[in-house]
């Protein structure tokens, strides 16, 4: 469909621009030039230049998804700690990617004068998702009694947090990268230190 290409067509140029040069320095004139149409075609697509990242970033995280991939998957097993151990390699694997790091790094360098660039991120919701799924897991195993928590949304949280702050920060310069094996040694140590904080007893 002619719509559907012209938007493609938008999106491959808009990307790489804004993860290289960032979002101030990225204009809609730059990103209509490089797709050879009119800036009125570009605005016929995207309001501004927020709503353009917005899409920009639904991309990215559509294309870090694992191909024919049924989510739904990645939350069956046996028990709690298969199912975390299966989605912490994942989870790692999108969060160092390279294109999810370009993406870190612009967030983080232009989010302060350009508020409309967490609002766009916010909106994709995956992270808020991954949070509210991991958290009726946590809650369901609290129900049956293996789990000792009291705020299933929170520790969810957390557990994102620890699995790849480290990681994403090696990664992005501050130490050395960790290999394929010390990725899968992390998230392997990360949910069971996780997990073994939370068959304890936490406060309340």
């Amino acid at each position: 469909m002619l719509a559907e290409r012209i938007r493609e067509q938008i999106l491959e140029v808009a990307t790489p621009l804004f993860l290289t040069q960032g979002y101030g320095a990225t204009s809609i004139e730059a990103v209509a030039k490089g797709a050879h149409m009119s800036k009125r075609t570009l605005y016929s697509r995207f309001r501004d230049k927020a709503e353009l990242f917005g899409a920009v970033v639904h991309r990215l995280v559509e294309q870090l998804r694992p191909p024919n991939a049924n989510t739904e998957q990645f939350f069956e097993g046996a028990s709690i700690e298969a199912i975390l151990q299966r989605l912490a390699r994942l989870i790692l694997r999108a969060a160092l990617s390279t294109s999810a790091l370009a993406l870190h790094r612009v967030i983080v360098a232009e989010a302060t004068r350009f508020p409309e660039l967490a609002a766009a991120l916010n909106q994709e919701g995956t992270r808020r998702e991954a949070i509210r799924r991991i958290a009726a897991l946590l809650e369901a195993e609290s129900v049956a009694g293996r789990l000792n928590l009291s705020k299933p949304e929170f520790a969810a949280e957390q557990f994102l947090h620890m699995l790849v702050a480290g990681p994403q920060r090696r990664a992005l310069g501050l130490g050395e990268p960790m290999t394929e094996s010390e990725l899968d040694a992390w998230a392997s140590d990360a949910v069971d230190l996780f997990l073994n904080g939370c068959r304890g007893t936490m406060a309340r």
